[in-house]
């Protein structure tokens, strides 16, 4: 059983952390990154290239994870590969050694850097948790019956301040009827927004791990206010942020983030920590907001 599983069906709230592929062969840096965090947290995602920009695939990042004794969270996109490609890549990360799945319909390409490449979409996040399921009862799509079966811990993404939320819940719902059996949100800067999303969807009775993005700048914040469908920064986060020296933001961010996962703890089983590039203020998170 991988220890995500262990964890949070045994109660135990969970932190767990996100880095991505490289852009080249070179993944030195990556798995210095990942070994930062043993210990600290319970696992770690593997982008899917993330953003649509092409990188090194999650699932030989995750074998290499596995290699040093570290839980992957293998990240599989909808994008990229049709229904033969998702079943195929399935059964090859169990035989690697990665147990742990989050079930992605993925960004459009032209959001990343080969605008001209051809969507797939053969499949959307729910009919991949339900054909993931179907393979850990043994059988594929097509009913054929699999010799030897994998037994993955199935994950789905969420958007608490999607507005209006209600369609989001009832997609939830399905996510959790094909086969989703924790959650990892979005990131969440409305502490307020987020309780009364928990309020919500606690009749699902699953594991809620709250999405946290680290903010880098006032920039970056209105960035993903315009172009990031579900995210919601408050102008005070902004305003906070551009008013603190360029050289002082990694401090101000720590800060932020810190405050952050000390006002979802309560609501949530988790949280879930994503850098984009600061990977080196992950550990100082972790210790101060008292994770481990």
């Amino acid at each position: 059983m991988s220890k995500l599983r262990e964890a949070l069906e045994g109660g135990k709230f969970v932190v767990t952390g996100e880095i991505g592929p490289p852009k080249g062969v070179n993944i030195d840096k990556c798995l210095e990154d990942a070994d930062n965090l043993r210990d600290r947290v319970v696992a770690l995602n593997v982008t899917d290239l993330k953003s649509a920009v092409m990188r090194i695939g999650s699932m030989a990042v995750c074998a290499k994870l596995v290699e040093r004794g570290l839980e992957p969270v293998f990240q599989l996109t909808c994008r990229d590969r049709n229904r033969l490609a998702l079943q195929s890549d399935l059964l090859s990360a169990w035989v690697l050694g990665i147990e742990n799945v989050l079930c992605l319909t993925g960004d459009h390409p032209n959001m990343g850097d080969h605008t001209e490449a051809k969507s797939v979409y053969d499949l959307d996040s729910v009919q991949l948790l339900k054909a993931t399921s179907t393979l850990n009862q043994g059988f594929d799509m097509t009913e054929h019956e699999l010799d030897g079966k994998p037994d993955f811990f199935l994950g789905a993404v969420v958007t608490p301040a999607a507005d209006p939320l209600e369609p989001e819940i009832i997609k939830m719902g399905k996510k959790i009827e094909a086969g989703a059996r924790f959650f990892q949100t979005h990131a969440v800067y409305e502490p307020e927004k987020f309780e009364r999303f928990m309020d919500q969807v606690q009749q699902f009775k699953v594991p809620i791990i709250a999405g946290i993005v680290i903010l880098k700048s006032a920039a970056m914040a209105s960035f993903m206010n315009s172009n990031m469908a579900g995210i919601s920064i408050p102008d005070s986060l902004i305003e906070e942020m551009a008013e603190t020296k360029k050289e002082d933001r990694r401090k101000k961010a720590v800060e932020i983030t810190i405050r952050l996962i000390r006002q979802v703890k309560p609501f949530c089983q988790g949280v879930h920590i994503m850098p984009l590039g600061w990977d080196e203020l992950v550990p100082e998170i972790i210790r101060e907001a008292g994770l481990n």
